[in-house]
């Protein structure tokens, strides 16, 4: 299969595009590089550097002529979103709707857009949240990933390439950047190898779903392969603390270095965790790595980078 990845040179854009290539499909990757590394990708996928939001992105489909397209080219710092939520929208709801309409144009069978659980079901009221659990996104990073499943469900009504947003829960691993605001995991290990301190916001008992990015890699393979329409969790339905977690990691790293807590941050979630069955009624899948085992290869990763 002809596949187009979107923001294929980041963080699981490359996972999920060195597994397509090791089953055999042809693969391409679109990025604008603001994120992603060149060093990401295999020197064999072909790169376009292109930014989804602008009409030469429609110019690209119509070249390149996929058979799918996975779309995580996407503005993904929820803090961000909140002092800019019009760059966020012009990426994340703008973009994504200008993939799916090149797609329509062009003849594109499927779409499988990188979205998310835990910033659009908001504060939950199940645990672990099903797809089925009321949305009610509390920043405009959910509001605008929302508002792009919507697109892609209308589009598809009238005519447009079949679609399955994959709601991710937070995903942690190798190539993921660790100075960024996204990603947890990858801050604390940039910290915990660099000397420094670690800093928790709050008390550290809120709680978050860590996936692994292989694990996520497979479930967007997975859906970008099958035929079911809608939303569909991705995540292990079970919950962490950031201080369960921030041990876990140091003992991986071999250090004991106490973090400093903060002034919890305005408006964060105090649990999020996403039910994964729907994923595995349809495709089999299940994650895993278990958490000590991936904050262990994200350590082994982050110091290769270090030496």
């Amino acid at each position: 299969m002809r596949i187009l990845v979107t923001g294929g040179a980041g963080f699981i854009g490359s996972h999920l595009v060195d597994l397509l290539l090791g089953d055999g499909h042809e693969v391409a990757v679109a990025d604008d590089l603001s994120s992603g590394r060149r060093e990401n990708l295999p020197g064999v996928v072909p790169l376009h550097e292109v930014k989804v939001q602008q009409p030469v992105f429609d110019d690209l489909v119509g070249e390149l002529r996929p058979e799918a397209v996975a779309h995580l080219a996407a503005q993904i710092d929820v803090r961000k979103s909140v002092a800019d939520p019009l760059t966020d929208a012009e990426i994340n709801v703008l973009g994504t709707l200008r993939v799916a309409s090149a797609c329509a144009r062009h003849g594109v069978g499927r779409i499988v857009l990188a979205s998310t659980g835990g910033a659009i079901y908001g504060e939950q009221t199940e645990f672990p949240a099903p797809e089925s659990h009321t949305e009610r996104p509390v920043s405009p990073y959910g509001v605008a990933k929302l508002c792009a499943e919507h697109y892609l469900r209308c589009l598809h009504l009238e005519g447009g390439a079949s679609w399955c947003a994959t709601r991710l829960a937070n995903v942690y691993g190798p190539r993921q950047d660790p100075h960024g605001e996204a990603g947890v995991v990858a801050i604390f290990c940039g910290r915990l190898l660099g000397g420094e301190q670690a800093v928790i916001y709050g008390d550290g008992k809120q709680t978050r779903d860590y996936v692994y990015v292989g694990d996520v890699a497979r479930a967007m393979r997975e859906a970008l392969l099958g035929d079911h329409v809608g939303a569909v969790n991705v995540g292990t339905g079970l919950e962490t603390d950031v201080n369960e977690l921030y041990a876990e990691l140091a003992r991986a790293c071999g250090l004991d270095r106490p973090a400093r807590h903060a002034d919890a941050r305005p408006g964060e979630q105090r649990r999020s965790v996403v039910d994964p069955t729907l994923a595995h009624e349809l495709w089999g899948w299940h994650p895993e790595v278990p958490l000590a085992e991936g904050l262990a290869r994200t350590v082994e990763f982050f110091r290769g980078r270090e030496s």
